[in-house]
C-alpha cells in the first residue's frame, strides 16, 4: 500500500540546473512534478521534451525520469499543487510573482529554493501590491537544494543533495507549519530565526564575489577553461573571504541571528571536509571541484551575487552603524569592471520598504 505523504504534487518553477535537477530528483522519488518555464525562455525546456524527459545521474546511479507536466503555462503548472517551488536566480524573484500571482490558491505553500535574498518577502510584497491577498504561506532556504550542473538541458549530473541547509517562513511565526511541509522534499531543511538568518548565512555574496575579482584577469584570458574553486581560490584569496565573513557575523550579530562560519558551512551542507584551512576546503571539495567558471565578468557569480548579496548586506551595515569596507570595495571594483552602478540597481533596504526601520523594527518586520 503506498504511503500518504502530505505533498503529491509539486509546481517546479525554473528550468535552470535547480528546476531541471528538481524535477528530475523528486520525480525519481515519486512526486508528481510540474515543470515551467517563463515563456519568453521556454526554450530551456525543448530538449526534456524532445527527450521525453530527464537523464539523472547520480553516483554512478542512472535514472530516466519523465516530469508529469513540462510547460509554459503557469496556470496548469501550479493549479493543484501543494507546493509550488521557485528555483530561480535571485534577480527574477519579482518576475515570477508577477506571472503566479493571478493564479494562486488559499493555503498553497511557495518554497523559495536558491539562494537567500529576502526572496519571500520580495515574493509577498509584489503580489499584494497587486491587490492579491491570496492566502498562502511562504518561506526560503539559505541556498539551492543540490551541488549540480545539467548537460545539453535534460542530463543531469547531481554531485550533492544539501545535508543540512536553514531554513525560514516569511514571517518566522509561520516556519513550523511550512517547514513541515517543505521538509517531505527536503529532510536536511532545519529551522533558522527568520529570513534575515537565511539571507546573511547565504554562501554566494561571500564566497563568488571576492574571488572572481581577484581573478578578473584569469577569467577574461582563459576563455572559459577556468576552475575557481580549484585554483582560484588559493590561501591568499581566502583571507578576502575570510574577511567578508567577518563583516557578516557584525550583521548576524547585531540582528541577534545565528553566524555560521564559512568552513562550518561548508562542511554542514556537504559541500567540503571539515578541513583546517579555507582555501583547502575549496581545492579539495569533490562537489565544487569539477565545475568550470565563471566564464566572463557578466556571469551571475558577479551580477547576482553582487546586487542581491553584497549591496543588501552592505545596505544593511549602513542602517545598523556597522562599517563593511571589504564589501563595499568589492561592490565597487566589481562595477568598476564592466561599467555598472550596483548601488544603484542592487536591492537594498530602501527598495525592500525598510529604509526607515531601526534594528528592532528589522527583526519585528520578518517575525
Amino acid at each position: 500500500m503506498k504511503e500518504e505523504r502530505q505533498v503529491e504534487k509539486v509546481a517546479i518553477l525554473g528550468a535552470g540546473n535547480g528546476g531541471i535537477t528538481a524535477a528530475a530528483d523528486l520525480g525519481h522519488r515519486g512526486f508528481e512534478v510540474r515543470l515551467y518555464e517563463l515563456p519568453r525562455f521556454s526554450q530551456n525546456l525543448d530538449p526534456v521534451i524532445k527527450r521525453g524527459g530527464i537523464l539523472l545521474k547520480n553516483k554512478n546511479k542512472e535514472d530516466f525520469v519523465k516530469p508529469h507536466l513540462v510547460t509554459s503555462d503557469i496556470q496548469k503548472a501550479i493549479d493543484g499543487a501543494e507546493v509550488i517551488m521557485l528555483t530561480i536566480p535571485a534577480l527574477a524573484v519579482e518576475e515570477f510573482a508577477k506571472v503566479c500571482a493571478p493564479y494562486l490558491k488559499d493555503n498553497q505553500i511557495v518554497f523559495i529554493n536558491s539562494a537567500g535574498a529576502m526572496s519571500s518577502a520580495r515574493f509577498i510584497n509584489v503580489i499584494r501590491s497587486m491587490g492579491i491577498d491570496t492566502d498562502i504561506k511562504i518561506g526560503e532556504s539559505s541556498s539551492l537544494t543540490y551541488g549540480t550542473r545539467v548537460i545539453n538541458g535534460s542530463e543531469v549530473e547531481l554531485y550533492l543533495s544539501a545535508k543540512k541547509l536553514l531554513f525560514s517562513a516569511f514571517p518566522s511565526r509561520n516556519t513550523p507549519e511550512v517547514l513541515e511541509k517543505c521538509k517531505c522534499l527536503y529532510n536536511s531543511l532545519v529551522p533558522a530565526s527568520n529570513i534575515w538568518e537565511t539571507t546573511l548565512n547565504n554562501g554566494n555574496p561571500e564566497t563568488h564575489p571576492g574571488p572572481c575579482l581577484l581573478n578578473a584577469g584569469r577569467i577574461e584570458y582563459s576563455g572559459g577553461e577556468f576552475y575557481l574553486y580549484r585554483e582560484g581560490i588559493t590561501e591568499g584569496v581566502s583571507r578576502v573571504i575570510k574577511a567578508i565573513s567577518k563583516e557578516r557575523k557584525a550583521l548576524c550579530d547585531a540582528l541577534s541571528v545565528k553566524y555560521i562560519p564559512t568552513e562550518k558551512r561548508l562542511a554542514e551542507i556537504g559541500y567540503c571536509e571539515p578541513l583546517e584551512k579555507l582555501h583547502e576546503q575549496y581545492r579539495r571539495s569533490e562537489v565544487f571541484g569539477p565545475i568550470k567558471g565563471p566564464l566572463s565578468l557578466t556571469s551571475r557569480y558577479f551580477v547576482e551575487d553582487i546586487s542581491m548579496g553584497l549591496v543588501l548586506w552592505s545596505s544593511l551595515g549602513k542602517a545598523l552603524g556597522i562599517a563593511t569596507p571589504i564589501i563595499d570595495s568589492i561592490i565597487m571594483l566589481g562595477g568598476s569592471l564592466i561599467e555598472k552602478d550596483y548601488w544603484l540597481e542592487g536591492l537594498t533596504l530602501e527598495k525592500l520598504g525598510l529604509a526607515d526601520m531601526d534594528c528592532n523594527g528589522l527583526i519585528e518586520y520578518v517575525s
